[in-house]
C-alpha cells in the first residue's frame, strides 16, 4: 500500500494562515508539504541573534538581515530561514515576501533539524536558484557551505570551522566563521 500525501500550493498556504489554521504552529512549507519546525533552544537563539547582528553591522545598508521570515519559492515551498541576507527593497516586502532574485545568500542554524536542513533545504534552495547557502552545525559548531549549482543542485559543499569567508555577493566583506557559528569576537 502507498501513502498519498497531499499537496498544498503558496496560495493555499496563505489561505490557511489568513483563516487560522496554523495559528498556534510553528510551521513552513517545502514542496507543498507543510512540515513542523522544532522549538528553538537557547544555543540557536543566542548563534542566530549574534550572528544577525554582526551580519547586520558588517554589510550596513548593503542588504537586510531578516530573521526567521518567510522566503517565497517557485516550487511551493515557502521557508523561514534563521537568517536571509536580501536586498534592500523597503515597502516592497509588504507585497510580498523576498523570492530567489531578492537573496544574497540564506544561512540556517541546526541540531535536532540538521539533516532536514543539510539534505531536503540544500536541494529546495539550490532548485530555486539561491546562489549560496549556509547551515551552521550547532552540535559541532562549524559552517556548511553551499555553493555553485549544476543541474538544480549544489556542487560544492564546504566545512569551516575557523578563518573567514567571502560571500558570493559581496566578495570584499570578510566574515568571521567563529562569529556566524558561536557568537566569538575576534580580537
Amino acid at each position: 500500500m502507498s501513502v498519498i500525501v497531499a499537496k498544498w500550493t503558496i496560495d493555499e498556504y496563505h489561505s490557511m494562515i489568513d483563516s487560522g489554521i496554523l495559528c498556534d504552529r510553528k510551521v513552513e512549507l517545502l514542496e507543498g508539504e507543510i512540515v513542523e519546525m522544532p522549538p528553538e533552544r537557547e544555543l540557536h537563539a543566542y548563534c542566530s541573534d549574534e550572528a544577525g547582528q554582526y551580519l547586520t553591522d558588517l554589510l550596513g545598508t548593503r542588504a537586510t538581515i531578516r530573521h526567521a521570515k518567510p522566503i517565497t519559492l517557485p516550487n511551493d515551498s515557502e521557508p523561514e530561514p534563521d537568517l536571509a541576507i536580501v536586498q534592500r527593497l523597503g515597502r516592497e516586502y509588504r507585497e510580498h515576501h523576498p523570492y530567489p532574485e531578492n537573496i544574497y545568500w540564506l544561512i540556517e542554524y541546526a541540531n535536532s533539524s540538521l539533516d532536514k536542513d543539510l539534505e531536503l533545504k540544500s536541494k529546495i534552495y539550490a532548485a530555486a536558484g539561491i546562489l549560496e547557502y549556509w547551515v551552521v552545525n550547532l552540535k559541532k559548531l562549524h559552517l556548511v557551505v553551499f555553493r555553485d549549482i549544476l543541474d538544480g543542485e549544489y556542487a560544492t559543499k564546504q566545512t569551516l570551522t575557523t578563518g573567514t569567508i567571502q560571500p558570493l555577493a559581496f566578495p570584499d566583506i570578510s566574515i568571521s566563521v567563529e562569529q556566524i557559528c558561536d557568537g566569538s569576537q575576534i580580537n
